[in-house]
């Protein structure tokens, strides 16, 4: 097989840069509400394009984009859009200035939609240069003067030191709500600059139990997959096992001594993994001899030896199929290739390692010093093993040069924090990667995560102070559910009107649904605390909140009796109330809420826009009456929008609708 040298595709994707997000709302709309006589307005109808672009940090210039360029079609989010008006306009506003990009964010007052915050970096590179410009406030005014004829911008405004303020035009945003409907919400992916990705993600060990710890990895990592796949990213799903190492000379030789004719009793002598794993352990721990037996075990496994990988690949069957349990349960779909699948590639990428003198001796073992870092790296351990940082480092060029990705992205918890600090660094030394500060592609990030607490704020574990098995934790939360959802029938006098198969699929739905949600609603870096009554509650930002106000919804479409399939050909969605106004305006900015929940990694983000969005269409049903009155039409529209959205976010989320109360 022939690949690329690594410094060679590191050179290939030195052109590509990528943006940076770190928040989406601008702090400082309406700013200097009182200094109605420096305001500007002007109308402006602009053509719509897109960049990536942000209200903090800059983005990359549409030239430097590795793929999915916006062209002149209204693809891309709102932001996105607005961003390619504004950079037309720094080009006409200051055109010796040609690294300038456009800081375009959310406004939360009442003085526009969006707003461009250029103005006031501008002055303090310009000014005592004999511009004509006089203060931030005339190079605001300019900004807005010089933005290209659009239909998405109804007026501008300039504030202060030059806040550029953006209202959108209803008829615009009417339209774009409308075309959702009638292609799909698809029409709505944002724009990523990459076009494949590798999240690695769930990883658990052969041989032992799936734990909490497990599930965030798992949950996060499918939800990351699965936004990147919704904004046109190929995602190479990695479970990157512990199938690998010394702890398989332990399981196997017990399993000789156990059972010397295993291969004839099969699955029945391992029988509960995680108990067979102890009992090995112990055996190893206490009997010197056979740890020895265990230790020479190891060596004839890696060897190849048939009997051995023969044991090997049994251990590892019976584990896949109780993790599978796991899997499916989530609906989470993941591609192993685990350690042993990149063994074989280590000898070549140390040797190129050492090559260009990376790796030194140091006590024996074989190491790499980290600028930084007061331990180095080791690669090869004293014994001549392997480890962590060499299985890593191959799979990460195996990563870049055999599946070509762009950018690798790994979940683990934040313990792990350092080790994957260290092994970036060593892949940067070696020219795999650029630099940090060079904010180019490939990119690499860990992905960390808190702990999953107990109401005791420690640790989640059972009373006995074992590790809470998955399965049994997914498979209570389920019960629970059906148990309210039984009950609440019944209190209601519905139980007849549901079948033995819809009650099962609606407590699935809810109860793990409720899970991942009361995962992902937090930022991933906190540690957060398992409580089944919080997480189930029907009031709150929960998942059965949230998934109760979508069946409400379609309940409201289906009270109608009217065919929704024709509204969206026929009918026409007005924004003439404030309510509709808001909902509308919240609706058209799922695309960039995705773009930044996927630049910077947190799935929180998403949750927050569900959340809100939810608690807006609440205050809309409230104010505008839907069913019997004149604005029927537009609306249902806007009720079929909501739930449309809503439902593309449970998607994302890993969570299954429920369209029944």
């Amino acid at each position: 097989m022939t690949t690329a040298a690594p410094n060679t595709l590191a050179l290939h994707f030195a052109s590509r840069s990528f943006p940076s997000f770190s928040r989406r709302r601008s702090p400082n709309c309406g700013y200097f509400r009182a200094a109605s006589t420096r305001l500007v307005s002007t109308r402006q109808t602009l053509s719509p394009t897109a960049a990536m672009g942000d209200g903090v940090s800059t983005s990359a210039p549409p030239q430097e984009q590795p793929r999915n360029t916006q062209d002149e079609d209204g693809s891309g989010s709102v932001k996105q859009q607005l961003s390619k008006l504004v950079k037309s306009s720094l080009q006409a506003t200051v055109p010796d200035l040609l690294d300038v990009e456009p800081l375009v964010a959310v406004c939360t007052a009442q003085y526009g939609d969006y707003q461009c915050n250029n103005a006031m970096s501008l002055w303090s590179r310009i000014k005592g240069s004999g511009t004509n410009f006089r203060n931030p406030n005339s190079v605001g005014q300019a900004i807005a003067r010089n933005l290209p004829p659009s239909d998405i911008i109804e007026s501008t405004s300039v504030a202060g030191p030059g806040f550029v303020n953006i209202i959108l035009s209803n008829k615009w945003v009417s339209k774009r709500i409308q075309e959702m409907l009638i292609e799909g919400i698809k029409n709505w992916a944002p724009v990523l600059p990459v076009g494949r990705a590798v999240i690695d993600f769930s990883s658990p060990n052969i041989a032992k139990e799936m734990h909490v710890g497990h599930l965030r990895s798992t949950i996060i990592g499918d939800t990351l997959a699965r936004m990147f796949e919704f904004s046109n990213v190929e995602v190479l799903r990695r479970n990157h096992v512990g199938d690998w190492g010394t702890q398989f000379g332990m399981l196997i030789e017990y399993l000789f001594e156990k059972f010397p004719n295993w291969e004839d009793v099969g699955n029945q002598a391992i029988g509960d993994l995680q108990d067979f794993y102890k009992a090995s352990k112990k055996r190893f721990d206490d009997d010197p001899a056979f740890m020895e037996r265990a230790q020479q075990a190891v060596v004839r496994l890696q060897g190849g030896e048939a009997k051995y990988r023969d044991a090997w690949k049994k251990i590892c069957e019976i584990s896949r199929s109780e993790f599978d349990m796991v899997y499916q349960r989530l609906n989470v779909d993941l591609e192993e290739k685990g350690e042993s699948f990149y063994n074989p590639h280590i000898p070549r990428v140390l040797e190129e390692l050492s090559s260009k003198d990376l790796i030194k001796e140091s006590e024996g073992a074989r190491v790499i010093f980290i600028e930084g870092h007061k331990i180095p790296l080791i690669v090869v351990k004293r014994d001549g093993g392997y480890n962590y940082a060499s299985t890593d480092l191959t799979a990460l060029w195996y990563r870049l040069n055999v599946e070509k990705a762009e950018w690798i992205i790994y979940v683990t918890d934040v313990g792990q924090q350092q080790h994957f600090d260290m092994f970036f660094s060593a892949a940067r030394m070696a020219g795999w990667l650029p630099g940090p500060e060079e904010k180019k592609f490939p990119r690499t990030n860990h992905v960390g995560f808190g702990l999953v607490l107990g109401s005791d704020g420690k640790r989640f574990r059972t009373r006995s102070s074992e590790v809470v098995r998955l399965v049994d934790l997914l498979d209570e939360a389920k019960a629970r559910s059906k148990a309210e959802l039984v009950q609440r029938l019944k209190d209601n006098g519905k139980i007849g009107e549901w079948t033995d198969e819809e009650l099962e699929k609606t407590a699935e739905a809810v109860g793990y649904g409720a899970v991942k949600y009361a995962d992902l609603k937090n930022n991933r870096l906190t540690n957060y605390t398992f409580s089944f009554d919080q997480m189930l509650n029907d009031k709150g930002n929960t998942a059965v909140y949230l998934l109760y106000a979508h069946a409400r919804i379609c309940s409201i479409i289906r009270r109608s009796n009217r065919d929704i399939e024709e509204l969206k050909k026929s009918g026409s969605i007005s924004l003439d109330h404030p309510d509709e106004r808001v909902l509308g305006l919240h609706l058209i900015q799922f695309a960039e809420v995705v773009e930044e929940a996927c630049t910077n990694l947190l799935p929180n983000i998403l949750c927050e826009y569900l959340y809100n969005l939810s608690e807006i269409f609440t205050r809309f049903y409230t104010s505008c009456q839907v069913v019997g009155s004149p604005e029927e039409t537009s609306r249902l529209l806007l009720c079929q929008a909501t739930a449309v959205v809503m439902r593309q976010c449970f998607h994302l989320l890993g969570i299954t609708p429920v369209y029944k109360l």
